[in-house]
């Protein structure tokens, strides 16, 4: 929505088993945010207002719409997936919270991809309850990415001076061999190369690789992945301008503090890239899907049924996540300002001097 009025951000509630809406009404509560956009949370009200008076908070206004066009100039708005009553049940997983978690995520990303909102904020789900028609859900990521009918995206975790991605998602560790190959890396290094740019506005960003396995394969001795897959693929992207480095033994690269020195990290798979990422950044990180038409955010951590509705839960992930989907609305906007009408390369001076 390029307009001149305040970015809308869009909030799927998740799991209603979870701590999700717990912490988007605790995030939402705060007034800070009221200077810098809107909100339209999809979920229910019914929830909310159980949430509300089992955690006792107070200060959380809102209006319940049925339309996005009943939105115009309420700061939060609530869309209800369903009027029937719901049964909640902090800290259980269940089919009923599966369907609405799912309910919740198509009514918004309908909306994004209808322009109607600026960004998509993602409230954390249980995908073992969450069941669609052609196979097995993986995550939001992959969910996105289908839905939008794009061939590749990074999931990238984003902390202000620390940002992983991952060279493959929620996949088995004795499936890696089969989704790791010269081809896709080459590409997840084109679309961080891109994000760190369009998203993050880094103009030259110094991206890390790291080996899959351990020490690098040293030398061929432990694997041959990284020099037969990955180091090639390093050189492919060299040669197109990208400022790749590796591959390195991540368990060195992490602790000898070498990915300071980096814009971004590209792991291997999922644990190799988020136990050092939550390690640093567990209440503040934040899930950013790269590589999308689209912008999409989620706090960095689950449904943490443990203590849902116990009012433990810390919404620092969730307004991180905010503020990272109100940057890249901006940055994305700067860099196509900057970008569309560059000045063209003159050849009056070489002409005079010749």
């Amino acid at each position: 929505m390029e307009n001149m009025n305040k970015p809308l951000i869009g909030i799927s509630i998740g799991d209603i088993n979870g701590i999700g809406p717990e912490i988007i009404l605790k995030a939402l509560q705060d007034k800070k945010f009221a200077k810098y956009c809107d909100f339209i949370i999809y979920g229910s009200t019914k929830v909310l207002s159980y949430y509300k008076k089992a955690l006792e908070i107070e200060h959380f206004d809102y209006t319940n719409i049925t339309a996005f066009e009943q939105s115009n100039g309420k700061h939060i708005s609530v869309v209800n997936f369903s009027n029937e009553e719901v049964n909640i049940e902090p800290g259980n997983a269940t089919s009923i919270a599966g369907e609405i978690a799912l309910q919740c995520i198509d009514l918004s990303l309908s909306d994004l991809k209808e322009g109607r909102i600026d960004a998509l904020v993602t409230a954390p789900i249980n995908k073992s309850t969450i069941k669609v028609p052609t196979k097995d859900f993986r995550g939001h990521t992959d969910y996105i990415r289908q839905y939008f009918g794009v061939n590749d995206s990074l999931m990238l975790m984003v902390e202000d001076s620390f940002k992983v991605a991952l060279a493959t998602g929620h996949v088995p560790i004795r499936d890696l061999h089969k989704f790791i190959d010269t081809k896709s890396i080459v590409s997840k290094l084109e679309i961080l190369n891109k994000t760190l740019k369009e998203d993050f506005l880094i103009n030259r960003p110094k991206i890390a690789v790291l080996g899959l396995n351990p020490h690098a394969g040293d030398n061929n001795l432990i694997g041959k992945e990284e020099s037969e897959i990955i180091n090639p693929a390093i050189s492919i992207v060299k040669d197109k301008g990208i400022l790749a480095f590796g591959s390195y033994p991540a368990d060195g690269f992490f602790g000898a503090g070498q990915f300071q020195k980096f814009d971004a990290v590209l792991a291997m798979y999922h644990d190799q890239g988020l136990i050092p990422f939550k390690s640093f950044a567990f209440s503040n990180g934040v899930n950013y899907t790269a590589g999308m038409p689209v912008i999409r955010t989620s706090p960095d951590h689950g449904t943490a049924f443990d203590i849902a509705g116990k009012n433990l839960a810390n919404p620092g992930s969730m307004e991180a996540a905010i503020f990272t989907a109100l940057d890249v609305v901006r940055n994305r906007k700067s860099y196509k300002e900057m970008t569309i009408n560059p000045l063209p390369r003159s050849s009056v001076g070489y002409e005079q001097n010749n």
